[in-house]
This record gives structure tokens, sequence and C-alpha cells, in this order.
């Protein structure tokens, strides 16, 4: 078990981040903070803008059940789908070995993990990369192309990655969003945003067919280095999935609670 404070920055950084994204998508997005659970979810079709997580800290396995119970209903009466996003180290001992059981019983399906990650890493140097130039987004094509490569990268239609960017003036503007493009093609993209004081790293991809080549980590350094230049934040956290948990610690992240992302049964 990590340090909990960590764990409970990271948690919290997901709901203040979350509620940002979800009321981009929609002004109407449900954004709510019930008791151990926080709502984040914009009902559209870039699943990463539908979240439930679990807030509480030192859950035990009974109230856990109750809240994997309710977080399933919230999603269920959702017309999209979306994650439920569980910190382990939250949890009390009892509560993580019963999380397998427990979300079969609420109806919920284990879709992959994460890790969340943090460091006191700011500013970075300015960053290169021989292959690569790197563009903020500032236009609905950057947008679009933003889109496209997260939908290649994590597998979804590319119709959905766009709905989840589509017409954002947020991120045109208040987020720190940036391409690598190698000869005029974008192949790569990260973001950062404020919250809290901090900087949030998200939406790291690479297009599948350009990975393993550093574009991901030099694009993620472009967007950490001007998020901090503008903001003068000097900590950065972020979730990372287990493609880019290798990644993150090069830069100075630490890993701190391990996740667990959660779907609803088909």
């Amino acid at each position: 078990m990590h340090d909990l404070a960590d764990s409970v920055e990271s948690m919290e950084q997901l709901a203040a981040v979350w509620r940002i994204m979800a009321l981009d998508r929609d002004p109407d997005a449900d954004v709510r903070d019930l008791p151990g659970i926080a709502v984040r979810w914009a009902d559209c079709r870039f699943a990463f803008w539908n979240c439930v997580t679990l807030t509480g800290i030192g859950t035990d396995a009974g109230l856990l059940q109750r809240r994997l119970d309710e977080a399933a209903e919230i999603m269920r009466s959702k017309s999209r789908p979306g994650f439920l996003w569980v910190f382990e180290d939250l949890l009390d001992d009892g509560a993580r070995a019963a999380l397998g059981t427990a979300a079969e019983r609420a109806g919920l399906a284990y879709a992959f993990p994460g890790t969340g990650m943090a460091g006191d890493l700011l500013p970075l140097t300015e960053p290169d990369h021989p292959d690569l130039t790197f563009v903020r987004v500032t236009t609905d094509e950057h947008l679009r192309a933003y889109g496209d490569i997260n939908a290649r990268a994590y597998g979804f239609p590319l119709e959905d990655g766009r709905d989840g960017l589509a017409r954002s003036a947020l991120w045109k503007d208040g987020v720190h969003a940036y391409l690598g493009l190698r000869d005029g093609t974008p192949v790569a993209c990260a973001a950062t945003v404020e919250a809290r004081g901090r900087l949030f790293v998200l939406l790291v991809a690479t297009d599948p067919a350009w990975q393993h080549r550093g574009y991901g980590e030099a694009v993620t350094r472009k967007a950490l280095h001007e998020g901090a230049r503008a903001t003068g934040a000097t900590r950065a956290t972020l979730h990372a999935t287990a493609a880019g948990a290798p990644v993150y610690p090069r830069i100075g992240f630490r890993p701190n609670s391990p996740m667990r992302f959660y779907t609803l049964k088909s």
C-alpha cells in the first residue's frame, strides 16, 4: 500500500478534472458529489467522459458492496456506457480482498487496470524529438485529429473520439493540448490542465502505427512544459494505463494508488 495522502490526491484530481471535462462536453452533464461517490457523466459517445468513482477513505467490505451497487445503478440509468474508477488504496484490507467478488455481485465487469501517479517535477526543459514538431490545439481540425489519435490508440470508433472534443472552446484555450506531427501528420498527442494548483495530464495517446518511438513521452513533456510555463505549477498528476505506466517515471512521476476500471456487464 502506498502513502494514503497520495492516493487521496489522485482521487481528488480525478474528481476535479472530470468535473471540468464533463461540463465542457455538456453544460447539463450529471455532475454530483454523493456520499462516497462522485458522478462525472457527460453521457456522450466518448466513454472516458462518462465516469463514476468511489471517494470514501478506508471503505470496508460491507460499505464497498453498497457503494458498488449504487454506482452500478447510476451507470444503468445512463444512455451511454462509461467507467467506474476504483482507487484500491482507499479501501481497507478486507474491501480490497473482496473487490472482485463485490463488483461481480453489483453487475460490474473488470475492464482494465490503471495507476495513479504524481511528482514534484516541474518545470521541465523545452522538449524536442528529432522526428516531431509540436502544434498546440487551437482549431476544430486539431480537435478532430486529437480525437482520432485517442480513438485509434484506445480502440474506440473514430466518431466516439471526435464526439469527446468536438467544438470545445476549453480545449482550444484553457487546456494545454498538443499534437506531435511527423512530416505534417499528427501521430501523438497529450494535454495538461490546471486543477487545485497542479497540472493534470490527460488523454495521452500515440497512433498505433507509430508507437514505441518515444513520441508519447515527447509530446507529454511538451504539454507539461507549456502548462507549467503558463500556470507556474510545480506538481503534476495523472492516471496511467498499463501501456503508459513504464513511460511516466522517466519524466519524474512516481506511482501511488493502483486503480481498477469497471464497466457494466453486457
